[in-house]
This record gives C-alpha cells, sequence and structure tokens, in this order.
C-alpha cells in the first residue's frame, strides 16, 4: 500500500549514510515523498530523492563516489606545506566544492532536474509554501540570515524557479572552513552592488523538521530523519591540528541543535539515527563502517514504525499546546 508523507533529513556529511537506510525501511513500508527538505548532506539526499532517486538508487550512487575527489584543490592550496594554511587565510576553506556541484549536477541532470522549475509541484504551483518539492537550508554569514531556498533567493534578485538545484545544495553543504564560502553578487534596494557569503545551513538549523508545518492538522506526516550521538562517543580526541579541526566543524554543525530539545509533536514524528561514534567528514571510514551506519539506520527506522500511529499524532496536531 502506497501512503504519502513528506521527509526532512538532517545534514552530518558521511552520517548521512545511516538515514538513507532509514529512508530505506520508510520506502519498503510504501511510503512516497510529496515534499522533501534537507541540509548539507541531507539537502543532497533530498535532492536525490526531489529526482525520483530510490534510496537503494542513492546508495549505489554514494558507493560509487571517490569521496577523495570532494576534497578539490586549487592552485593556492596545492603549493606544498603552506598551501591549506593559504587557502583557509585567502579563500575561507581548504577545498572548492566545485566537484560536489558538479557531481549533484550531473545526477540531477540524468533525471531531467536542473533548475527549480523542474520540481514545482503542479497542484500546489500557487503555494507559497509547498510550491517546490525540495526545500534545503543554508545560512547567509553576510547577512546572519538562515535560508529557506530556492524561496529567499529572491531576496538576491533571482527568480526562484531559475535557481539551479545543484547551486543550491551546494549552497546548504559549504562546510564551515572545510569548502569555500559561496559568493552571490547582487543589486541590493539602494542600487548598490552587495556580495553575500553563503555557507552550511547546519550553522543555524541542522534539522528543520518544522518546515512543512502549518497551523491545520496535516494531511499526511512528515518524518524527520536524524543522526543522534551517544554521550560516550561525543568526545573527540585533540591530538594534532587536523583533528582539532575536524572537531570544530563537527562541533560547528552538530552543537546548535543538541542544545534545542525537540518539542514533543517533533520527537513523535522523528526517526533517530545513531551515529555509531562516526564524525562529519570521516570520508576515509572502512566499508564496514559504512555498512553499519547504513544497519544502524534500518534498524532505528524499524523501531520507530512500530510505535509510529498517525492518528495519534493528528490528535496532537489539533491541540494547541503541542510542548
Amino acid at each position: 500500500m502506497t501512503m504519502l508523507a513528506d521527509a526532512v533529513f538532517e545534514g552530518g556529511g558521511i552520517k548521512a549514510l545511516g538515514i538513507l537506510g532509514a529512508l530505506s525501511e520508510a520506502e519498503r513500508r510504501g511510503y512516497t515523498w510529496v515534499n522533501v527538505a534537507g541540509t548539507s548532506a541531507g539537502a543532497i539526499i533530498a535532492s536525490l530523492v526531489a529526482a525520483g532517486y530510490s534510496s537503494t538508487d542513492i546508495r549505489v550512487l554514494i558507493n560509487d563516489l571517490n569521496f577523495n575527489m570532494l576534497k578539490d584543490k586549487d592552485w593556492l592550496n596545492r603549493i606544498p606545506y603552506i598551501g591549506p594554511a593559504l587557502s583557509l587565510w585567502f579563500e575561507n576553506g581548504l577545498y572548492e566544492g566545485n566537484y560536489l556541484e558538479n557531481w549533484i549536477r550531473k545526477k540531477l541532470a540524468a533525471k531531467g532536474i536542473n533548475k527549480f522549475k523542474d520540481l514545482v509541484l503542479k497542484e500546489y504551483e500557487n503555494d507559497p509554501k509547498y510550491r517546490y518539492k525540495l526545500v534545503v537550508i543554508a545560512t547567509d554569514v553576510s547577512r546572519r540570515k538562515l535560508l529557506k531556498l530556492p524561496y529567499d533567493i529572491k531576496d538576491y534578485n533571482i527568480n526562484p524557479d531559475d535557481l539551479e538545484v545543484c547551486k543550491a545544495v551546494r549552497m546548504s553543504s559549504t562546510l564551515p572552513f572545510f569548502y569555500e564560502p559561496y559568493k552571490v553578487s547582487y543589486i541590493d534596494s539602494q542600487k548598490q552592488q552587495k556580495n553575500s557569503y553563503i555557507i552550511d545551513g547546519g550553522v543555524l538549523s541542522n534539522f528543520p523538521v518544522w518546515i512543512f508545518d502549518s497551523e491545520e492538522v496535516p494531511p499526511w506526516p512528515t518524518f524527520g530523519f536524524k543522526i543522534v550521538e551517544s554521550e560516550e562517543s561525543s568526545t573527540m580526541r585533540l591530538n594534532n591540528p587536523f583533528a582539532l579541526f575536524k572537531a570544530i566543524v563537527s562541533t560547528m554543525l552538530e552543537a546548535h541543535d543538541k542544545i534545542h530539545e525537540l518539542d514533543k509533536k517533533s520527537n513523535l514524528r522523528t526517526i533517530s539515527i545513531p551515529s555509531l561514534g562516526i564524525k562529519t567528514i570521516d570520508f576515509e571510514m572502512s566499508k564496514k563502517l559504512k555498512d553499519n551506519l547504513y544497519q544502524s539506520g534500518v534498524q532505528a527506522a524499524v523501531n520507530f514504525f512500530e510505535g509510529w500511529d498517525f492518528e495519534t499524532f493528528k490528535m496532537l496536531c489539533s491541540t494547541k499546546d503541542s510542548k
């Protein structure tokens, strides 16, 4: 039996493999997705789902991806010994991020998706909240503002329909210091040239499970796919500068939503996936660890759906206080 739902995917770098495992179990149970949203790695998954890829398809794509290629360098970064430091100082990031953007562009194009106008839901095309099948979260550090893309790209004098999906995902996936910030140039209301620098949405909201909520009782559920850390796995050994760098990035992207406990309504619809101690940029982990993380997601979804009851959730939504 096919059932409709929305899906919101948390960021988390390589930990998103756990989200894929949970997604596969949801699809196995017959869920298909109306609207999808995500931050960072969650935005990558959401964009592929919106384009028509299944969780199995995405797992194949990820397994075939050479993660070392994601560390694309320009000439500055290639200078022996001091290149990385110069890249951080002058370009605010170690790597370019172009390979990731082009990889996403190619995978979306294979499904006939290029711009957000290709993801307009016909039945909601006049609805300002649900017009697009995909929403991704990014952070404009110049304006200190959370961005819901493509909707908020209009603030930069760009038609949301004309925004390339791969560029929005690239913005959302710009891990601080790991990738160079994405620069957007535009003319403001005072006719002045402005530049905004956009980075990972996880800086402000790594888990926007609220994004499709409204005042009304929903006709179908929104499921959140979230990576959770155990207290035992939260301590990192900082015995070299690179370990410190990894810890800084992980902390920036993981700490924000930790200090904001999920309300009762959000908690009830969230599939919590143990991270197994894996960190955001542990791209070099073994195949066994990747498989374990994927299965962690599968089992988390099995546990979740055993207790899921949409009617109970709708009753909660109909009350004024859902905390």
